[in-house]
């Protein structure tokens, strides 16, 4: 009997707060732990050469090691922000360690020599010194960014569909797409200079070639790709081009244009990089630059972390713009 009764409550459901012992969130926990005992590392061994922001570092850790602490009692009244919380404990675990071992590795042993390697209260020693000139970068970037990945964008995903849908447009222009596709839009460099007016104006370029062209590929398959049937019938009941293009060939296409503007969002950083190098004023790209120039590499660890952060960002963005638009597509595609 008991047999029966547990197959037909079906296999047992692992706890939603992963591994706990009377009610306790046990990886929050186990990350209060690896928190603060990198905080008692940094507060306790002495610096083999000395850092800016040892003691806030410890500090901030220590905080950190006190909230998992709180955490670990309240995480099941939190509602969904609190399975978040739960999904990554393992994660918040090994950042303690890693910080801990990054630490000793850097400020406390010196096994990894400065300045090419800088510990932890190195990096929150320039955001807490040079967050001014970083906030300015990340404006110009954010500026060039945004001018050169929407317009690539838009270009793009137009061009894309006249590819998919226009016979004629797709002989002359597919292959000339094949053509400069492949070829990295830093190889371009070259000729924006002297086509373009500024070094600005020729990243903005730079940047919009590359995130348009695997927009424009990927739309165009995905025009190229809708189910004809679709078409038919939209045609028995009387829809013109106009309609069959907008409410048919763009909507089926969408999941197609996503996974393009994926891409172009990669490729635009990597090419923004290059592009502001290249004689900008200011920006992340100018900033990597002048300071690798001076060996300051910790500015160089912050602005990569900053640039990661922010396209990570974009990416979730990204994502939440994709669900939202292709909604209505669950249990169709």
């Amino acid at each position: 009997m008991s047999a029966a009764v547990e197959h037909s409550l079906g296999p047992a459901r692992p706890s939603a707060l992963g591994p706990a012992f009377s009610g306790l969130w046990v990886h929050g926990l186990l990350a209060a732990g690896t928190w603060a005992a990198t905080a008692a590392l940094t507060f306790l061994l002495p610096d083999v050469i000395v850092w800016g922001a040892t003691g806030p570092f410890a500090l901030l850790t220590l905080v950190g090691a006190g909230i998992f602490l709180a955490l670990s009692f309240v995480v099941n009244h939190l509602g969904r922000f609190g399975r978040t919380l739960v999904h990554y404990g393992p994660w918040f675990i090994v950042l303690g360690l890693w910080l801990g071992a990054w630490e000793v590795l850097t400020a406390k042993l010196g096994w990894l020599p400065k300045p090419f390697f800088s510990p932890p209260q190195g990096l929150l020693n320039v955001y807490l010194t040079d967050w001014q000139r970083l906030l300015v970068c990340i404006g110009y970037t954010g500026r060039l960014w945004g001018l050169g990945f929407f317009s690539g964008i838009a270009l793009g995903f137009v061009g894309g569909v006249a590819l998919g849908w226009s016979k004629r447009f797709a002989y002359w222009g597919m292959p000339l797409l094949k053509l400069i596709g492949p070829v990295p839009a830093s190889a371009w460099i070259p000729c924006t200079f002297f086509i373009f007016p500024s070094t600005f104006h020729a990243s903005i370029f730079l940047v919009a070639l590359a995130s348009g062209i695997p927009v424009a590929i990927l739309t165009a398959a995905g025009v190229g790709q809708v189910n004809r049937a679709f078409y038919d019938v939209a045609r028995t009941l009387g829809a013109d081009s106009r309609f069959l293009i907008l409410k048919v060939a763009i909507p089926a296409s969408l999941p197609n244009v996503f996974v393009g503007v994926f891409m172009g969002l990669y490729y635009s950083f990597a090419v923004l990089v290059v592009a502001e190098m290249l004689g900008a004023k200011f920006g992340l790209g100018w900033y990597l630059q002048f300071n690798t120039a001076y060996s300051a590499y910790a500015n160089v660890y912050a602005a990569l972390i900053i640039m990661a952060l922010i396209c990570a960002g974009l990416v979730r963005l990204l994502f939440v713009a994709r669900d939202r638009l292709l909604g209505w597509q669950k249990g169709i595609l």
